[in-house]
């Protein structure tokens, strides 16, 4: 016998539902009433399955006034296969916000789905990624799906597909890639076997490995921080491999490609073409002017294919608050002790003194000009790290060239630019030397009295290092939990050594490079559990795991030279999640050293002030590394004037600087006014509010919203027994000692719990959405007891209210809707066809004043739902209502024309829906068909009696 996809067949002594077929002889079932986990396969030739029917509810169930209410909302939280307008929405573990709604109507509307979301920090840009993702495997318009990032991004992504959208993705690392290619039969790749990958940017780009990964791409592709994929025209390095990997990826046309970054544009008019150019080839050639009426269809054009939002765009979207957390912003400046200073006065002459014979030509002088700068910065940082860097020798082959010592030097002494795929490195850099002539020695006996005198320095005697330490204390004091950002490993472990000293009872982590990436994220999880906590870290957490719910406070111990840098360890702590409504930003600056002047009046304030006006960041317009380069020439390459006081000299140094710091301040307001313009010209203004709205609508009506998750768990578990105390900031304690064992055991927790319903929670509260295990195992629970007429459950299928509320008898049916939706391509081997096709599932509560003898009139659905609230006014005896329920269900046949009727409507709806939101499909000739399987399931039969 054939089973058609939402049969209900009976099996192994129980019912269940129909998913599809793998081969003619091997069925895949899902209980009635059960979970996605408990989807089982049988083989036909060696079990037997029958077609079952699901029975009438029996006069003998009669329940509470509360038992339909528990009955719909768990079989509606039950569901897996929706038949709201998105597929996806019941296998998702994250209720979105209505604009993250917004990319995902748009990709709907694209076939391919080709489409950049440039959203701002912290509004979430994978999260909307992985809707789309998600949306389209639940459709059947893909199987396989990869996501290209920087490697220190990857397992964020792995996290966010596993713990929001309930997909397991392997991570293609190198530490990865050797141990999952011993899966692989012959000829096979890495990209055929597994389904789901996140494969980084930096170890796919290789010519060897990119052609295998274009061979064996699947249908989806997500880039993330895609505009380090634009090729710049220059030279044969890191970017022009990834811009050769994503061309390639985007020269299929049918595959569906999602390029996710928060700088596309930043005033780079020819990058940001290359990058539209990846969605549709057509956008290279854009004008380069968009504005003026005459370029109004190259702006529509590509408003369907570009999504880009600051906060303050979606702050109070279809009026749904999304809050984001204020952050109070302090510098606090702090004086070296007169040692320190000395020893940083002696370290600036040497580092003259030993560039002064020429600052570039030969590689000597090259390696010279690092250490001295590496000397200064590490000087600049802590005495553990000048320590350090005085005893460490640079090491160069001897036939380094003069790129080779740049890259070297930038890598160690500078910040890495944040739009390239490369971790920070956070290792102390060196200013020693390696030869072995007499000055070589000379210059390495002065160093390590210098590193002797630095020793001397941690501690009590490190002014910078006090100052932290009140700063920290106060943050503590005030209810923070504070992230401590250092440059450099020796800093970071030299901070945390001492704050651990200094403060009892909190708990202090380090985490640095020097940690695998799993490591770190195990040791900062740690911490959560902690009531008072301190995260010490590098630039190695400026990225890629998000801790606003465990920490609410930035402080910059060091100055990052790159100011993105800055913005993106705030951005760790300030964004959508953040429990807070506050967050705090603590900037430390030396007075007395010049570096940090410097670096705070030309980027940092200069960057917060753009972001301040703009509401977003704005890059610096040229390379970072070049300015700091050019500044420190001038620090370091001018001599310093006899007679001249230290104010006179520092004067002196201000005229030199003044010229390039103007000139780097009108480039960066220029950048500044086209990246106004460009948000003014691409605006989203392709998916209009009110659509928006109606498919919201219409999702939560089938499906339940967050409201609908707070009142099942709230009644469900006092009808149980339970008790339920609400708390300070919608967060509810719940305690489960009345509940029965049966009800502990299938939400796997037996005493109690903390649980909210809405983001942001703290670390310690469960998010209870509807794919929680919690939430799920309650709904499964009270469906199966409710289902099963020898349990004693407050859910039951049958009952009779007398209530205020009717004028006259009515009865209520609360309906289980299951759908066969196919779709079907013009072309024979379309990858799109879906071959066995899609269950849905949906809930009907339908209701009928008078009765199926003496005729009926049907309510409207908005009266059947307020009836569902109705409670008792009296009692009805038990033989009363026995006889009432009886009367029903042995009429029911009067009323079966009108629930089958009804499914034939909820069928055309979900055909609506489905071309509705996929108006793309229909542009390549896809048809959908939705059928109803017949009759539905009627789950509860309520009759209310007016009050004589």
């Amino acid at each position: 016998m054939q089973f058609s996809v939402g049969s209900l067949v009976k099996a192994r002594g129980r019912e269940w539902v129909v998913l599809g077929t793998q081969d003619k002889d091997l069925l895949l079932l899902r209980p009635l009433g059960g979970t996605d986990a408990e989807v089982t396969g049988i083989y036909l030739p060696l079990e037997r399955v029958e077609a079952a029917s699901f029975d009438l509810p029996s006069p003998e169930e009669l329940g509470s006034w509360r038992s339909g209410r528990l009955l719909r909302d768990a079989a509606r939280l039950g569901f897996r296969s929706s038949a709201g307008p998105f597929r996806s929405f019941a296998k998702i573990s994250v209720e979105p916000r209505p604009y993250q709604l917004v990319p995902l109507l748009m990709a709907l509307r694209l076939d391919p789905v080709r489409l950049l979301i440039a959203d701002d920090v912290g509004i979430g840009k994978t999260v909307e990624a992985c809707l789309i993702a998600r949306e389209l495997l639940d459709r059947g318009e893909i199987r396989r799906m990869a996501v290209l990032c920087p490697p220190h991004l990857a397992e964020q992504w792995q996290n966010e597909l596993s713990g929001k959208f309930n997909l397991d993705a392997e991570l293609v690392l190198p530490g990865t890639a050797r141990r999952l290619e011993q899966n692989c039969g012959i000829n096979q790749s890495i990209f055929e076997l597994y389904p789901h990958v996140i494969v980084s940017l930096d170890y796919i780009k290789s010519d060897k490995r990119r052609d295998e990964f274009l061979r064996t791409c699947p249908e989806l592709v997500i880039v993330d921080e895609a505009h380090t994929c634009v090729y710049s025209g220059k030279g044969r390095g890191s970017r022009h491999q990834r811009h050769q990997l994503v061309y390639g990826i985007a020269q299929k046309l049918d595959r569906h490609l999602i390029l996710v970054t928060a700088t596309p544009h930043s005033g780079k008019e020819d990058a940001f073409r290359r990058l539209l150019a990846l969605l549709n080839k057509d956008f290279e050639n854009l004008p380069e002017n968009l504005s003026g009426k005459e370029n109004e269809h190259h702006r529509k054009r590509l408003a369907r294919y570009f999504i880009q939002r600051r906060r303050a765009d979606i702050r109070d979207y279809l009026h749904e608050d999304t809050t984001f957390p204020r952050r109070k912003e302090l510098e606090v400046s702090y004086s070296l002790n007169p040692q320190y200073k000395k020893l940083f006065e002696k370290a600036l002459r040497l580092a003259r003194e030993t560039i002064k014979d020429g600052f570039t030509g030969k590689p000597t002088n090259r390696i010279m000009w690092w250490s001295a700068l590496a000397l200064l910065r590490s000087l600049a940082s802590s005495p553990k790290a000048a320590s350090t860097t005085l005893r460490n020798r640079a090491i160069y082959s001897e036939d380094s060239t003069l790129e080779e010592i740049d890259e070297r030097g930038r890598r160690l002494v500078l910040d890495v630019d944040a739009s390239e795929d490369v971790e920070p490195l956070d290792v102390a850099p060196e200013a020693g030397v390696t030869g072995q002539d007499e000055q070589s020695k000379s210059m390495r006996k002065r160093l390590l009295e210098f590193a002797i005198e630095a020793d001397k320095l941690s501690g009590k005697s490190d002014t910078k290092l006090e100052k932290a330490i009140q700063i920290i204390k106060a943050l503590l004091k005030d209810g923070f939990n504070p992230i401590v950002f250092c440059r450099f490993i020796p800093t970071a472990e030299y901070v945390a050594e001492e704050l651990k000293k200094e403060m009892k009872g909190v708990e202090i982590a380090c985490v640095t490079g020097v940690l695998p990436s799993d490591e770190r994220e195990a040791r900062v999880l740690s911490l959560a559990e902690a009531q008072r906590r301190i995260l010490v870290c590098t630039d190695c957490l400026s990225e890629g795991i998000n801790l606003q719910e465990m920490f609410d406070a930035v402080v910059h111990y060091d100055l990052s030279w790159n100011p993105t840098r800055h913005e993106q360890r705030e951005g760790r702590v300030d964004r959508f999640g953040q429990p807070r409504d506050e967050v705090r930003v603590v900037t430390m600056y030396g007075v007395d050293n010049q570096i940090d002047g410097i670096i705070l009046d030309v980027l940092i304030r200069k960057h917060k002030t753009i972001r301040s006006s703009l509401g977003i960041s704005v890059p610096v317009p040229v390379d970072t590394n070049q300015v700091i380069e050019t500044i420190f020439e001038g620090l370091l390459l001018r001599e310093q004037q006899a007679g001249k006081t230290p104010q006179r000299q520092l004067e002196l140094f201000e005229e030199y600087l003044r010229p390039q710091k103007e000139d780097l301040f009108q480039k960066w307001e220029d950048a500044t006014e086209k990246e106004k313009r460009s948000r003014t010209l691409f605006a989203q203004r392709t998916i209009k509010p009110e659509e928006v709205a109606e498919e919201l609508r219409s999702q939560r009506e089938t499906m339940g919203s967050s409201k609908t998750v707070e009142e099942f768990m709230l009644d469900a578990i006092a009808a149980y027994g339970g008790t339920v105390e609400k708390k300070d900031r919608g967060i509810y304690a719940f305690q489960l000692d009345g509940t029965p064992q049966a009800l502990r055991d299938a939400i796997g927790i037996q005493s109690r719990f903390n649980g909210a319903f809405h983001l942001p929670v703290p670390p310690d509260v469960h998010y209870l959405h509807r794919t929680h295990p919690i939430v799920e195992g309650l709904s499964t629970f009270v469906m199966d007891t409710a289902l099963d007429p020898k349990c004693e459950s407050p859910a039951r299928r049958s009952g009779v209210i007398r209530t205020k509320r009717v004028e006259k008898r009515t009865i209520l049916v609360i309906v289980r809707y299951r759908f066969h939706i196919v779709g079907a391509a013009p072309r024979a081997n379309s990858e799109w066809r879906m071959a066995n096709g899609i269950l849905a599932e949906d809930l009907g509560v339908l209701a009928f004043s008078g009765s199926p003898q003496m005729g009926f009139s049907p309510l409207s659905k908005k009266e059947a739902e307020r009836l569902m609230d109705a409670p008792p006014d009296s009692n009805v005896p038990p033989d009363i209502a026995k006889k009432q329920i009886e009367r029903v269900t042995s009429n029911f046949d009067l009323i079966q024309s009108y629930i089958v009727d009804s499914a034939w409507k909820k069928a055309e709806a979900l055909l609506d829906a489905h071309k509705r939101v996929r108006a793309a499909a229909r542009l390549k000739g896809i048809t959908y068909k939705v059928e109803p399987h017949l009759p539905p399931d009627v789950l509860g039969v309520y009759v209310y009696l007016p009050v004589i």
